[in-house]
């Protein structure tokens, strides 16, 4: 079977993560390099609606381990309906987010412990692992201070920066482990310094 390659991105709020991909999805049309573009929780339709409910402020009462649930379930629909199918026909995939934030939100942040994650999101997976992980590499207090703040209309963002400080040590946490998959960028520079670091890192391994 033809097998293409997958690269996710990662990064705490307010990292620049948008960004970026925009700028990666205009150089790969300047490019006429054939992509497809994702993002975790979405992607599709039934899991664009699961991400409504689970960025919905006024879910406040939602606990911890329906919140990984409920994001595993995002997962295994997208895996299934866009992600797997595009790999099968060669193509190259980027997501914005996979199972990395879940380890470092529900896991660490949240408290669930990497075994739980590990089992729930066994049966969303399929096997289906990133050959590349882009993380953009910066502190939750740096992020939102360039960001300008917490976003008010999204639940995660208003959990409170001793939240997103664990979520970054729970990303430093996986960085450690799994460095070899891991493209560490810190955005430092300019947008478009970044931007130009992360091309270059991609060029150098093969995918573009």
């Amino acid at each position: 079977m033809k097998k293409g390659k997958f690269i996710t991105f990662e990064g705490c709020e307010g990292s620049g993560k948008s960004t970026q991909i925009a700028l990666i999805k205009k150089y790969l049309d300047d490019n006429n390099i054939d992509y497809i573009f994702t993002r975790e929780p979405g992607g599709t339709s039934i899991s664009e609606k699961i991400r409504s409910v689970i960025l919905d402020v006024n879910n406040k009462e939602m606990c911890n381990e329906c919140e990984a649930l409920l994001y595993a379930s995002a997962r295994a629909q997208l895996i299934s309906e866009k992600i797997l199918p595009a790999l099968s026909e060669g193509k190259l995939v980027f997501c914005d987010r996979y199972l990395d934030s879940s380890m470092a939100y529900q896991a660490h942040a949240r408290g669930l412990g990497e075994e739980f994650l590990k089992n729930i999101n066994a049966y969303a997976i399929k096997n289906c692992y990133p050959d590349y992980t882009v993380f953009l590499n910066i502190s939750p207090k740096e992020a939102f201070k360039r960001k300008g703040g917490m976003d008010k209309d999204d639940r995660l963002e208003q959990s409170g920066m001793d939240f997103h400080n664990r979520v970054y040590e729970g990303y430093l946490k996986i960085l450690e482990k799994e460095g070899d998959r891991f493209i560490s960028i810190e955005p430092t520079g300019s947008v478009e310094d970044t931007h130009q670091k992360i091309i270059s890192e991609l060029k150098k391994r093969g995918i573009i």
